[in-house]
């Protein structure tokens, strides 16, 4: 299992290269360009995440964009029926959300250390990139220590123990930005009873609010991520 990780880590090193390489006579403005064409085939394909194993991991299906204010206007739900991603405009992060969770929404002042499992996908490559939600990290998932001040969180990936899968991965404790979207809108807790589900979300993050390599190589991730209260 650990030579899997140096492979895919190894993997990773590659891909930045590569898309080095091909970004070299290209501007900025041209790969931002490139970013939100990928972006929106992703949203109109009919689009399925596949493991490297050959398994799918999910179907996401094409997706409908809903603005903000239609999101405030359906007490901040998005219909899995319809499957509805809400756009963010200022961050370009879209985001759905499959289970808001039990517990309560982090508070302005509080502060709370929570589990992430998820797995990340590279829209532009298409290709899956890094995953927790692995028997490899049961001992060791992302913990993310997160702070909320008047609506604005900050966040840094805990490294007890080595840190987990985002850590080992791109060696930074920064949490994506496009991460921090949902906890407006979500509750942190632990599932106490059978009728209780932990916050689930997915995300599409353009580079902008992305991993440290995302903004270097300018590509948007999609994410399935869980996020659970830290047992105290």
């Amino acid at each position: 299992m650990r030579s899997r990780l140096f492979t895919i880590a190894g993997t990773l090193l590659l891909v930045a290269i590569a898309l080095g390489s091909c970004h070299d006579d290209k501007t900025y403005a041209d790969q931002k360009k490139d970013e939100r064409k990928a972006v929106a085939a992703f949203i109109a394909r009919d689009a399925s995440i596949v493991s490297s194993d050959g398994d799918t991991l999910l179907h996401v299906g094409r997706i409908n964009v809903i603005t903000e204010e239609q999101f405030l206007a359906q007490d901040t739900v998005t219909s899995l029926e319809r499957n509805e991603y809400v756009l963010f405009s200022n961050s370009g992060v879209y985001m759905q959300i499959v289970r808001r969770g039990a517990g309560e929404r982090l508070l302005s002042g509080q502060s709370k250390r929570v589990i992430a499992r998820y797995w990340e996908y590279n829209i532009m490559s298409d290709s899956l990139l890094t995953r927790n939600d692995v028997l490899y990290y049961s001992s060791s998932p992302d913990i993310i220590d997160i702070s909320n001040s008047y609506g604005t969180f900050t966040a840094s990936f805990n490294t007890d123990g080595g840190g987990g899968a985002m850590y080992r991965m791109y060696s930074s404790t920064e949490v994506p930005s496009g991460w921090l979207v949902p906890f407006s809108y979500i509750h942190i807790g632990r599932q106490l009873s059978a009728d209780e589900s932990i916050a689930k979300v997915r995300l599409i993050v353009p580079h902008s609010e992305g991993t440290v390599l995302a903004r270097q190589s300018v590509y948007p991730c999609f994410y399935e991520i869980t996020f659970q209260q830290v047992r105290e």
